[in-house]
């Protein structure tokens, strides 16, 4: 949507950025009435928090799958929050967003799993310790029944970027020779791993998000990175 950025309070003046407080609310007064200084600009981001640490707290006293039932939980709410257009500009696809994404659904398995082995219970601890921070274990240590959490994860972290670079693009914005027949692409692959429900190897699902990434960096002017992007994506076929 479109949305003016810059507010004033018209009960006391104040003046602020609802891109970073994501509320009309006046920061100095509370009141709900205030008006947008600035042009409508596209904005699909909000003002979202990441916080597993009150999850964390409770490892030592919390059976693995209540603890994956609340960090699911934690996890889906962030990415309902988020987007990737903040005020007119096009955001990265970042590891936090990724990292909730694949918490979700490692997650979900150790929730529905019986008897979770060791490297399974070890991974989504990693993930408990880390995703908040924006960090995830490495494709080598992804267990084997974890693979499809990492793919499926993947694809729709994808899936959600490309909706918001069309809905960026759609407001105006040049495409550079290229980057069209990236997005095509990824969107193929998405399909594929979805069709395969994630199956993937975690390095394929890694290689897509970095191919993501290029094409990002392409539609935000940098030429190389479309290069970069089409060699990355050709290596996925």
């Amino acid at each position: 949507m479109k949305i003016r950025g810059d507010r004033e309070c018209t009960e006391c003046g104040t003046r602020w950025s609802y891109f970073e407080t994501g509320s009309i609310g006046c920061p100095a007064c509370g009141s709900l009435q205030s008006v947008g200084t600035d042009e409508r600009v596209i904005h699909t981001d909000q003002a979202a928090t990441f916080d597993l640490t009150p999850v964390r707290n409770d490892i030592d006293t919390t059976a693995d799958d209540e603890l994956a039932a609340r960090a699911r939980d934690v996890a889906r709410e962030y990415v309902r929050s988020r987007g990737f257009v903040r005020g007119g500009e096009l955001l990265e696809l970042d590891e936090t967003y990724v990292a909730a994404r694949e918490l979700t659904h490692a997650a979900d398995l150790l929730v529905r799993t019986t008897q979770p082995s060791e490297d399974e219970s070890l991974y989504f601890l990693a993930l408990l310790r880390d995703a908040d921070l924006g960090e995830r274990p490495q494709a080598a240590e992804v267990p084997a029944s974890f693979r499809e959490a990492r793919g499926i994860a993947t694809a729709n972290a994808v899936r959600d970027y490309r909706r918001d670079v069309r809905t960026w693009l759609a407001a105006g914005t040049a495409v550079p020779e290229g980057a069209r027949d990236c997005l095509e692409h990824l969107s193929d692959h998405e399909t594929r791993f979805r069709l395969l429900e994630g199956d993937v190897e975690p390095t394929v699902a890694d290689q897509l998000l970095e191919a993501t990434r290029h094409v990002a960096n392409g539609l935000r002017g940098d030429h190389v990175a479309i290069e970069l992007a089409q060699d990355e994506l050709d290596s996925l076929e």
